[in-house]
């Protein structure tokens, strides 16, 4: 019998061997860790959509943060949940709202960690859409406006990135010169560049309160059939000062990530959201995989896609097991 010279099993043989010859490895300095900050005090509340998830006052966002740090962690990706909502989204920029207050906070106990803050104002609306209202429309321009107001709050606060979530056209060039003529030109940008109109969104609504109170977000987030689509979000993105471009979820998208980086010269993040952590973890209760393994396969497979940075809420997790 005829072998052939190259047998690719000889690379498999040996767990030892399998990590020397890896093509792809994941690596504690390329996860950001979310984190839902809420108002009160010693408050931990419970997301029921996301097993291990809870909703943190500001004082157990601190801790949370010092031990996210202490796990080899370099970044937090922070969500606010006010107490109080109105049609102009007015907690969003406030100079004492929940997340400047928690930026502040945790600047001051955890200096050494990197705070981006998530700019959008589904959070804050009364209505539950990411922009100033005209009629039932989401109004671009005037939302742009509030956005840029909105990350120089944060960037008085202490934050050291901005991440624009809301999908409104120029928003990027909107914080950019906001932040520029403010004197924060130091500041960088994550763009959510490519954010899907997505149905694994459903457990973050729960955890940061804001499902819309009518419609949908489909006239501003991306239809999930496009992909030349993105790199055109994408290339706006650039034109107009991002640092970091983002694809959002990550997982049903790894087509997505692959076409960014290949096409531009700039950090790539990935957004492994709610839903793909939620099924994972429903599965894994229930006996139906090993939810450990398919955590590490699917934070590979992002990264292997293309991903140089992946906000996961599974990033505690996997931290502590790339530890070991």
């Amino acid at each position: 019998m005829q072998y052939p010279e190259y047998r690719p099993r000889r690379l498999r043989a040996s767990e030892t061997m399998r990590r020397l010859t890896a093509e792809t490895k994941l690596s504690v300095d390329s996860l950001v860790c979310p984190l839902f900050v809420v108002e009160g005090e010693k408050v931990k509340k419970p997301v029921s959509s996301m097993q291990g998830w809870f909703q943190l006052s500001i004082d157990y966002a601190v801790k949370e943060v010092r031990s996210i740090r202490d796990l080899g962690i370099p970044a937090v990706l922070l969500f606010g949940v006010p107490d109080k909502k109105d049609e102009l989204a007015s907690g969003a920029f406030a100079a004492d709202g929940i997340i400047q207050r928690a930026v502040a906070a945790i600047k001051k106990e955890v200096p050494d960690i990197i705070i981006i803050t998530d700019v959008c104002l589904c959070e804050y609306t009364s209505h539950g859409h990411c922009g100033m209202l005209d009629g039932e429309i989401v109004d671009n321009d005037s939302t742009i406006q509030v956005l840029g107001e909105t990350a120089l709050s944060h960037a008085k606060a202490g934050a050291d990135m901005v991440a624009p979530s809301a999908m409104m056209d120029g928003q990027v060039l909107a914080l950019r010169e906001t932040l520029d003529e403010a004197g924060y030109e130091s500041i960088p940008i994550m763009a959510y560049s490519a954010k899907y109109a997505s149905a694994f969104y459903g457990p973050f609504r729960e955890a940061a309160e804001s499902a819309p109170s009518f419609g949908d977000r489909k006239s501003y987030q991306m239809n999930p059939a496009n992909s030349d689509e993105a790199v055109r979000e994408m290339t706006l993105d650039v034109a107009e000062g991002a640092d970091i471009l983002m694809v959002k979820p990550a997982l049903p998208y790894l087509d997505v990530i692959r076409r960014a980086k290949e096409e531009f010269d700039l950090p790539l993040a990935a957004y492994n959201v709610s839903g793909e952590y939620a099924m994972i973890k429903a599965a894994a209760a229930m006996g139906w995989l090993d939810g450990e393994q398919a955590m590490m396969e699917s934070l590979l497979a992002i990264r292997r896609a293309g991903a140089d940075i992946i906000i996961t809420y599974f990033a505690r997790e996997a931290a502590a097991l790339l530890a070991r």
